[in-house]
């Protein structure tokens, strides 16, 4: 009986992978490009940190954004607030319905975040969006037009941050 449970635990411990992987499993050879401090009136809101092998460039990249938190915020005020930047980066390109299936993606991805939590969103070309709280994986949405639009906030040159895009892929301000 011990032995069959010694060699249990041997092959749970050998099918759960890498301790701590997480997302880094998801963007092979990955190194920090670049990082940068969200204020919101002058109050950190989170630290976020860009990973990619090469500099994302279009969307040919895998990268992960890492998110570090500073503040207590809910799911809910996350994923409404991405729908909006979504909304003011798009125009009407995306209609509510598509929006709205993005938000419940998002809710099921997203966590309740307190000071010094950690949410990883990693971009898979052509494929989706992967989410980790911390190095849990807690949601892989395959569909590549949310994960442009959702990446978007942060990366593209219309984001509400400019400052923050340009720390985040080593450009000069």
């Amino acid at each position: 009986m011990r032995a069959l449970l010694a060699g249990l635990q041997l092959a749970l411990l050998l099918a759960s992978g890498p301790a701590g992987a997480g997302w880094r499993d998801d963007v092979a050879d990955a190194r920090l490009q670049g990082e940068g401090m969200l204020r919101y009136i002058g109050f950190p809101v989170y630290q976020a940190r860009l990973w990619s092998a090469v500099p994302p460039s279009g969307d040919a990249v895998p990268f992960a954004l890492e998110l570090h938190y500073r503040r207590s915020i809910s799911r809910e005020r996350l994923a409404d607030t991405s729908i909006d930047e979504i909304r003011r980066i798009f125009g009407e390109r995306y209609d509510d319905a598509h929006l709205q299936q993005w938000r419940g993606a998002m809710l099921r991805a997203f966590v309740d975040v307190r000071d010094g939590d950690r949410i990883t969103g990693v971009f898979l070309p052509g494929r989706g969006a992967r989410f980790y709280a911390g190095e849990r994986l807690t949601a892989d949405i395959a569909d590549p037009v949310f994960a442009h639009a959702f990446f978007a906030i942060w990366l593209d040159p219309a984001t509400r941050d400019p400052a923050l895009r340009a720390s985040l892929l080593g450009l000069p301000r």
